[in-house]
């Protein structure tokens, strides 16, 4: 029997990655985002589908993301 995983120790557990893609977006803005995380998805006609197919497929991207995810929330006290 396994036991279950404790994931209260990492803020993104629960949160999508569209949600986070979508929150960014709304709040920073395609251009910004691509100046710290230059991946052509966020820079040749961006959009959520487009951006998600590759972060999900490119973990380093996906990890960069998340982490100007958390940063983000951080500075605004979420």
């Amino acid at each position: 029997m396994t036991t279950p995983h404790d994931h209260s120790a990492n803020p993104l557990h629960g949160i999508t990655l569209e949600r986070i893609l979508t929150e960014l977006v709304e709040e920073v803005g395609w251009e910004r985002m691509s100046r710290r995380v230059r991946i052509a998805c966020f820079t040749s006609d961006p959009s959520i589908s487009s951006s998600l197919k590759f972060l999900r497929r490119t973990p380093w991207a996906r990890e960069k993301v998340e982490a100007m995810y958390l940063s983000h929330k951080r500075r605004r006290g979420a």
